[in-house]
This record gives C-alpha cells, structure tokens and sequence, in this order.
C-alpha cells in the first residue's frame, strides 16, 4: 500500500514539474489574443473564444457573485487535476470558504465546489470526456457543461469513481437548481446567447 501511496506521490510530482516546464514554453509562444491554451492528457489544446462563450462566462461568475465573492471565483487560469498531465484553464471555477492556494500561487483543485465549461467547436469532447471524468476524480460537487451550439446545460453531481451519478440537461431558459449543493443558489440560464 505504501508503495502505491509513493508511485502516486511521485507521479503527481512529476506531473506538476513537466506542467510547469510546458506552461513555462506556452507562454514564450506568441499565442494569439483571445485564444485559451490548456494542457488535457498530455496534449495541449489552443481554443478561440468567441463573444458568445465569453457572455456565457461572464453571465455565470456574475450570478455566482451572489454566493462567492470575486477573490473566490477563477476563469481561465491554470488549476492542475488528478491524471497525466491535466493543467486545465476552466472557464468558470469557484472555490470553497476555506481555499488556499499553493505554493506557486495556484488554486488546488481540492478546495473547488463548482467549475463551467462552455463548450467550443474544436474542444467539446475534451469538456464531455477526460475533463469530465478528471473533474469527478478531482470530487468537484458539481459541473456545469453549457453548450451554445444545442442551447443546452448539462448539470453534474455527486462526482464517484471518476464520474457523476447525477445529470441533468436544460434548455436555455430553464433555470438549474443547486440549493441542494455547496453553490447553495439557482442559476438562470435565459441570458445565455446561443451560436
């Protein structure tokens, strides 16, 4: 047992090293205004960020406003999470009361209650499977996926074994309920632009 316990040490450390040395290259890279890089897997992804994802964003952290104040809501900055090589930028993620950051000035993926995705063209199946499943290993209560091209919400609760066992889909319009989570509010979703 102890040895598994080290290997995972190990490899979590490795991990952080090589995320560091990456990020440390990405930003050298001239990359494009408006553009998001995040590593998933090992593999890094650059998505653009049109205006609709952007409102999108903006609509979430404002109402999440009500519950978090601003120096506890992140979008877009690096956050590493369990598996290979997982450096995420989230769209939208809010920390629990007693967050702290790391040694680097991180938020660690162990104090997030809640965490959006909106959904872009190229990088959909990243927000619907490995991020998914590294967010439910991660034991984030509760993932929001928004999806401007269906005009859908996909509501993910009760994160086990690299999972959610609960998932709820709303039109655009309808309002998700997460009194019954650590978020403690309901979001409204009429704003949100479809593309």
């Amino acid at each position: 047992m102890t040895v598994v316990e080290s290997g995972r040490i190990d490899m979590a450390d490795d991990n952080a090293e090589r995320l560091d040395e990456w990020f440390e290259r990405l930003e050298q890279m001239p990359v494009p205004e408006g553009f998001k890089v995040e590593i998933v897997g090992g593999n890094i992804f650059m998505s653009p960020q049109p205006q609709t994802h952007w409102e999108i964003i903006f609509d979430i952290a404002q109402q999440l406003n009500a519950a978090y104040p601003r120096n506890r809501l992140a979008a877009d900055v690096r956050i590493d999470f369990p598996g290979h090589l997982n450096g995420f930028a989230c769209d939208v993620a809010a920390m629990a009361e007693r967050s702290v950051k790391d040694q680097n000035g991180r938020w660690r993926y162990q104090d997030i209650e809640f965490v959006a995705e909106v959904i872009s063209k190229n990088t959909a199946t990243n927000d619907y499977g490995p991020k998914k499943a590294a967010y439910a290993d991660a034991g984030v209560p509760v993932y929001l996926i928004v999806d401007p091209y269906t005009g859908r919400s996909h509501l993910h609760t009760q994160p086990k074994e690299g999972d959610y066992l609960s998932e709820l889909t709303v039109g655009f319009g309808a309002p998700l309920d997460l009194t019954g989570t650590p978020v403690g509010l309901t979001l409204t979703t009429d704003e949100f632009p479809r593309d």
